[in-house]
């Protein structure tokens, strides 16, 4: 069963940027189970909530040059990353899945707890729309088992991040 509290100076990346900026917060972390087949889905399952408002980050690389070969894309757990609709959220023909090592690097986080929040490098970021349906969204702080709830509105706001239909099946 997840446990719950109300925190400030947790020590990631992901929570001092939100103490730093003031923004309601709750944590949830739970005990990772290494043979769970889906980070995410294994999320909401131990938070007791609907996969719909847990959501994934994922990088995608571009094909371009330098700081923009990699963007990231957030979507709901219990959906995958529309390649067609990201590239063109991004204004580009084409892009794949990221290398996981070089999502990594780009991050500072591992996989499995890479949070959209105070990552090592700044990436051009896409939210999935539906995101925007919800009052509360839980996104990873930082390491597997370990989800922060927010509102979208700030993680779009300190993400810099556009809003597109990008989730698919």
């Amino acid at each position: 069963m997840a446990k719950k509290k109300q925190t400030h100076s947790t020590g990631t990346p992901a929570t001092t940027l939100l103490d730093r900026e003031a923004v309601p917060y709750t944590v949830h972390s739970y005990t990772h189970d290494p043979a769970a087949p889906s980070y995410g889905l294994e999320a909401a399952e131990a938070l007791g909530v609907e996969p719909a408002v847990v959501f994934k980050t994922l990088l995608v690389a571009t094909g371009e040059p330098g700081a923009g070969a990699l963007a990231v894309g957030i979507v709901p757990v219990h959906r995958s990353l529309d390649l067609k609709a990201m590239a063109a959220a991004l204004g580009l023909k084409k892009v794949e899945m990221a290398d996981p090592a070089a999502a990594e690097r780009r991050t500072g986080y591992v996989r499995g707890g890479i949070s959209p929040l105070a990552q090592r490098h700044r990436s051009r970021t896409v939210l999935d729309a539906s995101a925007l349906d919800a009052g509360t969204i839980y996104v990873s702080g930082g390491h597997r088992g370990f989800e922060l709830a927010l509102d979208p509105a700030d993680l779009q706001r300190l993400t810099e991040a556009h809003v597109e239909h990008i989730a698919g099946p």
